[in-house]
């Protein structure tokens, strides 16, 4: 049995920038800032772990190294995903 070739993957996800203050993440054709204030697990995270990220599903952010989950859609609408880290 001959297996097809799976088609080009069209979700796009990469960490932009890293500042003092936060992160920037492309993912879909979008930009998004995540204020360590809002997103503490990243503030401590080496550099390497914060590129490592994963898109699955195209709405399933997943950092593999600090063991963080997110969705696209708090990203898009965090006033719906009231509950914070603390």
């Amino acid at each position: 049995m001959i297996l097809q070739k799976h088609g080009k993957n069209t979700s796009v996800v990469e960490v932009t920038n890293i500042s003092l203050h936060g992160l920037w993440l492309y993912v879909n054709g979008k930009e998004y800032f995540l204020p360590y204030e809002d997103y503490p697990w990243f503030k401590e995270a080496r550099v390497s772990e914060l590129h490592d990220v994963k898109l699955y599903h195209g709405d399933h952010l997943y950092w593999p190294k600090i063991d963080v989950d997110l969705g696209v859609d708090s990203l898009e609408h965090p006033e719906q995903f009231p509950l914070i880290y603390q």
